[in-house]
C-alpha cells in the first residue's frame, strides 16, 4: 500500500511538472495550425467588410501583405524573427499589431505576437497582447483565452489561470479545444489540492467529449484525483 501511495504521489508530481509542457504541445499541434489555416478567410472577410464601409481597404491590404512573411517565420518556429522582424523587409508581428491593430489582419497579428511572446518566455507581454485580440469564432478565440490561462499559470497565478482554462472550454464547446483546457484545469486544480474540482473537470471530458483524444485515458486522472482526495 505504501508503494502504491508513493507511486501515486510521484505520478501527480510528474503531471504537474509537465503542465506547461503540455500547453506548449497544444500550441504546436493545434493552435498554430488553426490560426494559419483560417487567416486567409479572416483577411477576406475583413477585406469585404472594409470595402463595404469604405476607408479600411488600403490599410487592410497593407496589413495582410505585412503579415505574410511573419507567418512563414512563425511556421518555422522562428518566433523572435516573427515577432520583431528581420531588420530588412519585415517589421514583425508586434509592429504590425501596433500600426494596423484595427484591421482584421492587424488583429490577427496580436494573436501571433502573443503566442510568440509566450514561446519566448515573456508572459506579461504575452498577456497584454493576447488580451488585446478580439474574435468570436469557436476555435481561435477560445484557444487564445486558454493561452492567457497558461501565462497566468507560468506567473504563479494558478487559480486565475484555471478561470481562463474553464472559460476557453466553455466558449469553444467542441471536441478539439474544450477537452484540452478542461484537462489542463483539472491538473491545475490538483496542484492546488482542489480534488473535487479536478474530478469535476475530468468527468466533464468523459461525459461530454468522450470521442476526444483527452478522453482516452481520462479514467486514470479521475481515479488519481479521487484517491488523493481520500488521503
Amino acid at each position: 500500500m505504501a508503494t502504491k501511495d508513493k507511486d501515486t504521489k510521484k505520478d501527480k508530481e510528474l503531471e504537474v511538472e509537465a503542465f506547461v509542457s503540455r500547453s506548449e504541445q497544444f500550441i504546436e499541434l493545434h493552435l498554430k495550425q488553426i490560426i494559419t489555416g483560417i487567416v486567409i478567410i479572416l483577411v477576406i472577410v475583413g477585406g469585404t467588410f472594409a470595402f463595404k464601409y469604405g476607408y479600411l481597404v488600403p490599410r487592410e491590404k497593407k496589413a495582410a501583405a505585412a503579415i505574410f512573411k511573419g507567418e512563414i517565420y512563425f511556421a518555422k518556429d522562428s518566433f523572435n524573427l516573427a515577432l520583431n522582424g528581420n531588420g530588412a523587409d519585415y517589421e514583425g508581428f508586434a509592429k504590425i499589431a501596433d500600426v494596423y491593430g484595427h484591421t482584421t489582419a492587424g488583429n490577427l497579428a496580436k494573436a501571433y505576437a502573443g503566442i510568440c511572446y509566450f514561446k519566448l518566455g515573456h508572459n506579461e507581454k504575452a498577456l497584454k497582447m493576447l488580451k488585446s485580440f478580439s474574435g468570436k469564432d469557436n476555435m481561435i478565440s477560445p484557444a487564445i483565452v486558454g493561452l492567457i490561462g497558461d501565462c497566468y499559470v507560468n506567473m504563479g497565478k494558478t487559480q486565475e489561470g484555471i478561470s481562463y482554462f474553464e472559460k476557453a472550454a466553455s466558449e469553444a464547446s467542441n471536441e478539439v479545444v474544450s477537452p484540452v483546457y478542461l484537462k489542463k484545469a483539472g491538473i491545475a486544480y490538483e496542484s492546488l489540492k482542489k480534488y473535487d474540482n479536478a474530478i469535476k473537470a475530468y468527468t466533464s471530458i468523459k461525459e461530454k467529449y468522450f470521442n476526444s483524444i483527452e478522453a482516452a485515458d481520462i479514467d486514470k486522472y479521475i481515479t488519481r484525483a479521487t484517491f488523493l482526495k481520500g488521503k
